[in-house]
């Protein structure tokens, strides 16, 4: 890792060449930053946008009950850095979690003072977890979950993630087969627990379902609209082949295109041009005129609205083999959904959204242009399906209450003390 993180910061240093925000918090990524006030905190650590999305019922849910202890969330993207701040204003200590040096990672965990720390999902990270459990600070896995290849992969790391799942761990699965995979790569099985997927839990709220309306009449316009949320490299081409044989017998149906990542914005630009599509920018058209085809969305934090403001939602990374992204948001926003077949990251919720009937599986443009000409010939299909997806979401609420109950035994316990130096240079 030492070797590594210079490499890493060369690669964020080259970014900010081309968009300045890569230099925002260059310190943090080193442990630099001030020292947080107050009492001991609440760490949580969410990596990138979706798990801080998900994160956010977990915070409002912990500021609630524990109003008194400081919460600091790490992240390790812009985009994920900007979620927070977009949904936490002024609210929360934001940072960036920094490389798993050990100077770096003891500098960051003396200025944030954690008597607790939460990471979502899975981030193993050895040097981190290791001076954690030196400092006596015990670490839930929040909804955590482990694919299946990545038992095998942690599992030839040996000696170097051995005893990362040490006896300060606590891991509160999503699965049972999650649980079964962290028990075997060495998390103890008496601390390790089911609880599902806190995404169930997020709150959306009437202000998004404002906004989605408030899109609709006043910059989508009266026309069918569908939102590909979360796309990535390979997945535009496949949507776009898929719009272009939806619009012979529904010539003003729109494409709102919402990529994945920031960086890769101008570059999907460039290929709505080299098709000769019709198309307009967020950040640079008041309205979507009528005779464009696709609005691409380059802008951060409104896919939820975009949701809101959808007829139809197809959720990216599941037509190439990314692993997929949030299929609850959509559903519970009652919109009926389209996934592709790589959905290994939520495997379980696709195969149940499914089953319910608020979602449908497409493989290529071909299916994907078919199951979008059934649902906008069929008002009552799209309502009967947004129907089921919610009803979906709302009947698998309450993991983040039983998240609740795993944590506040460990806040009662007795602050860890101050260590020893450890060559810390402050």
């Amino acid at each position: 890792m030492s070797v590594l993180a210079p490499l890493a910061f060369a690669t964020v240093l080259c970014r900010g060449l081309r968009d300045r925000r890569h230099w925002t918090g260059l310190r943090e990524r080193f442990g630099w930053g001030p020292f947080a006030a107050g009492a001991p905190s609440i760490w949580l650590h969410a990596v990138s946008l979706g798990e801080v999305t998900a994160a956010a019922t977990l915070v409002r849910a912990l500021r609630t009950r524990h109003p008194e202890i400081p919460l600091v969330m790490s992240t390790a993207t812009l985009t994920g850095r900007a979620r927070a701040q977009a949904l936490f204003p002024g609210e929360i200590d934001i940072r960036f979690l920094p490389y798993d040096t050990p100077r770096s990672v003891a500098r960051f965990l003396a200025r944030i003072r954690p008597r607790l720390g939460i990471i979502m999902e899975t981030e193993l990270w050895p040097t981190l977890l290791g001076e954690c459990r030196r400092r006596g600070v015990p670490v839930v896995f929040a909804s955590a979950r482990l694919a299946e290849r990545s038992v095998s992969r942690y599992r030839r790391l040996g000696a170097l993630i051995s005893g990362v799942l040490g006896s300060n761990t606590l891991v509160a699965a999503q699965t049972a087969q999650d649980a079964e995979r962290f028990i075997a790569i060495g998390a103890d099985r008496a601390r390790t627990h089911v609880i599902g997927n806190v995404k169930f839990d997020m709150q959306l709220g009437g202000a998004i379902v404002d906004q989605g309306r408030a899109l609709r009449a006043r910059y989508l316009g009266p026309r069918p609209v569908w939102v590909a949320g979360s796309t990535h490299g390979g997945e535009e081409e496949i949507l776009l082949d898929a719009h272009a044989a939806l619009l012979p017998g529904l010539a003003d149906a729109l494409l709102v295109l919402v990529p994945r990542h920031p960086r890769r914005f101008d570059g999907v630009a460039s290929l709505l041009a080299r098709r000769g599509i019709r198309f307009d920018r967020r950040s640079l058209a008041e309205a979507v005129r009528p005779e464009s085809q696709v609005l691409l969305v380059d802008s951060v934090g409104e896919l939820a609205a975009m949701y809101a403001a959808a007829d139809v939602a197809f959720v990216g990374g599941s037509l190439v083999p990314v692993g997929g992204h949030n299929l609850l948001e959509p559903a519970a926003l009652g919109v009926p959904v389209i996934t592709g077949p790589y959905n290994a990251n939520s495997k379980d919720i696709a195969r149940l959204l499914r089953e319910a009937g608020g979602a449908v599986e497409v493989a290529d443009a071909a299916s994907s242009s078919a199951a979008l000409r059934r649902l906008f010939a069929d008002p009552d299909l799209r309502q009967r399906m947004g129907t089921l997806g919610r009803e979906f979401v709302e009947a698998h609420r309450g993991s983040v209450a039983r998240l609740i109950e795993l944590i506040d035994p460990l806040l009662e316990a007795p602050v860890p003390a101050e260590p020893q130096p450890a060559a810390v240079k402050r």
